[in-house]
């Protein structure tokens, strides 16, 4: 049994990252965040200590490992622009470090990230789930096989209210904007799917959405992202649905709507067994959603 400990609690993917832990035996011996509407925790690990202070939880952690407490892994489920330091904390502390998605903001956090790693001796994992999806992994062999060039569409719109705006994701310092933030676990697929990034051009950049023109190795990709729910289609809206994804692949539907519940926990597994996705994986990803970001 493996002892975790988590920041970002009373975020809406800890819940993911709280089943993954108890369903890979493991345990949770202490979690943070600075607002209390975290109960969620009693079906997981009631036990588990919680800090409202950051700095009461790093001291408790120190204390734990002056005793004897080792802390196996670290998982960081905090606003974006926290997991560098929230990551450094984990690797300070002796612990391997399982990151949600985007693992930096800058792709130079990731230099000193890579030092840090060798210095420890640990590990820093990112949550890049989509490529253990069984529908993603069998185009991803089906693609390997075939480098013929594809045409590829990508529309993701996911209506947010008045409050984004207001919290660290309406703050493109905190998130990295909606390309950052919704979009890197599409374009990190995509890369997966169909290699490196040759030219980016933006179509549309607004503060709601955002969308352009992707050249990759073996695809062309048109991609549109949003967060307006005047950009839903018609048929979407009288179905009083606030989400819409579609993506193609030479015309052709790509769908993997279902399988999207236990991913976390096959990202935990693959981790504990040995594999994982480590810094360089992540790179691509965070080095594509920069340049969109200061095109």
């Amino acid at each position: 049994m493996k002892n975790f400990a988590l920041t970002g609690l009373a975020g809406y993917i800890a819940p993911r990252h709280l089943n993954a832990i108890k369903e890979t035996g493991n345990n949770l011996i202490a979690s943070t965040d600075p607002h209390d509407s975290v109960g969620i925790i009693d079906s997981y690990f009631p036990n588990s200590s919680f800090f409202k202070e950051y700095e009461r939880f790093d001291r408790f952690l120190e204390k734990q490992k002056r005793l004897g407490i080792n802390l196996d892994y670290l998982t960081i489920c905090s606003p974006n622009y926290l997991h560098d330091s929230h990551i450094r904390l984990g690797l300070r502390l002796g612990a391997n470090v399982i990151c949600e998605k985007p693992l930096v903001l800058n792709p130079w956090n990731l230099d000193v990230l890579e030092d840090m790693e060798k210095e420890y001796e640990k590990r820093v994992w990112n949550v890049l789930q989509l490529r253990l999806h069984p529908s993603i992994k069998e185009l991803k062999t089906k693609y390997s096989e075939n480098h013929k060039r594809k045409k590829v569409q990508l529309t993701y719109i996911t209506s947010r209210g008045k409050w984004y705006d207001y919290s660290w994701k309406g703050n493109i310092n905190k998130s990295g904007g909606i390309a950052t933030n919704i979009g890197i676990h599409f374009f990190d697929m995509l890369m997966w799917l169909f290699g490196e990034v040759e030219n980016i051009k933006l179509n549309i950049n607004e503060e709601n959405k955002i969308g352009g023109e992707l050249i990759l190795k073996n695809a062309d990709v048109e991609w549109f992202l949003s967060i307006d729910e005047n950009d839903l289609p018609e048929e979407v809206k009288q179905k009083n649905q606030r989400t819409y994804r579609n993506i193609s692949i030479d015309n052709e539907q790509a769908e993997f709507s279902n399988g999207f519940t236990d991913l976390h926990t096959l990202v935990y597994q693959d981790i504990l067994n040995g594999g994982g996705f480590g810094l360089n994986d992540a790179r691509p990803s965070i080095e594509l959603v920069y340049k969109i970001r200061n095109l």
